[in-house]
């Protein structure tokens, strides 16, 4: 396969590449190409040389992702190295879309500002602010002052949180736009006590949650949901493992699929599951808890790609 592009990327471009090690639940096909840009301007010029026909696919760390079996018809676009630089100017913090969550409300409590509820949140900042990410009652939308990105056309965007459409989950971004950076605004915060309140999350999330197992995080959203601002108050007391569990499908297996026993609503790759193991035992779990209780839960994580022969 040549490259699709008329520009002859700095970065890395591989054909025919398989996605499934660069995922939390480590299923997939491959991606028609990946592509992992060397900086803003090499991911530029890739795209306005990339046919508008041909599609294009961001990826972060892959921690709230199922790629099908058959794999993307796609260029996937996963930044690298040079999106990943933390910064700080008072109360902002610019991060870029390939920083690590968990990084970056470290780096920022040594700085003595407050981003603590990234702290859990497994994944990047692109991702983060794709789904509006939250935990502990804050939520990227809550923080975010702008983002940046790349449209489809490579041309530089820069998006505020009108622009995202902020939801519960749920942000609205141009179609093919590649989100790199990030800005936020903090609250100050003793630097001791910010990493003691996280250590305090992190004991908490381990104890609730198979954080040893492979998953992809929350698989179904509340049911009830947040309204359209996504905001922790808007919240209802209806959760997903307990409709999960009324209906009977904590531990249910399918195939190398199973539902946690430790908590009902991660989905985890138990033993060498594939892509349709995962997604089928959702969906087995969707309509069990439709029959039981009326409730059609909605996926929380992301499907994606043709499904396999």
């Amino acid at each position: 396969m040549t490259n699709p592009s008329s520009y002859t990327p700095r970065g890395v471009l591989t054909p025919d590449r398989a996605l499934a090690d660069l995922t939390w639940l480590r299923v997939g096909g491959p991606a028609d190409y990946l592509f992992q840009p060397a900086d803003i301007d090499d991911l530029c010029a890739f795209l306005k040389g990339l046919p508008e026909t041909v599609a294009v696919f961001p990826i972060g760390v892959g921690s709230n992702l199922i790629v099908r079996d058959g794999g993307l018809r796609a260029v996937v676009i996963r930044l690298g190295r040079g999106f990943n630089e933390i910064s700080f100017d008072g109360d902002i913090v610019q991060a870029g879309a390939a920083a690590l969550d968990a990084h970056v409300a470290r780096r920022a409590a040594t700085q003595g500002r407050d981003l603590t509820f990234l702290r859990t949140i497994p994944g990047s900042i692109g991702g983060a602010v794709r789904m509006n990410a939250g935990c502990y009652g804050s939520y990227v939308s809550d923080h975010l002052i702008d983002a940046q990105a790349v449209s489809r056309k490579g041309e530089p965007l820069t998006l505020s949180p009108q622009d995202l459409e902020f939801g519960y989950r749920h942000s609205v971004l141009p179609e093919g736009a590649v989100l790199v950076s990030a800005r936020f605004r903090t609250s100050p915060g003793d630097p001791e006590a910010l990493e003691a309140r996280m250590a305090e999350q992190l004991a908490r999330r381990d104890e609730s949650q198979p954080t040893r197992e492979r998953s992809a995080g929350s698989t179904f959203r509340n049911p009830a949901g947040f309204s359209s601002t996504g905001r922790a108050d808007d919240v209802h007391d209806l959760k997903a493992w307990k409709v999960i569990d009324d209906a009977g499908m904590r531990g249910a297996r399918l195939g190398g699929a199973q539902m946690s026993e430790k908590h009902s609503n991660f989905l985890i790759n138990a033993d060498h599951a594939t892509a349709a193991d995962l997604e089928g035992l959702g969906e087995e779990v969707r309509k069990k808890v439709l029959h039981n209780c009326g409730i059609s839960l909605e996926w929380e994580i992301k499907r994606v790609g043709e499904f396999g022969a």
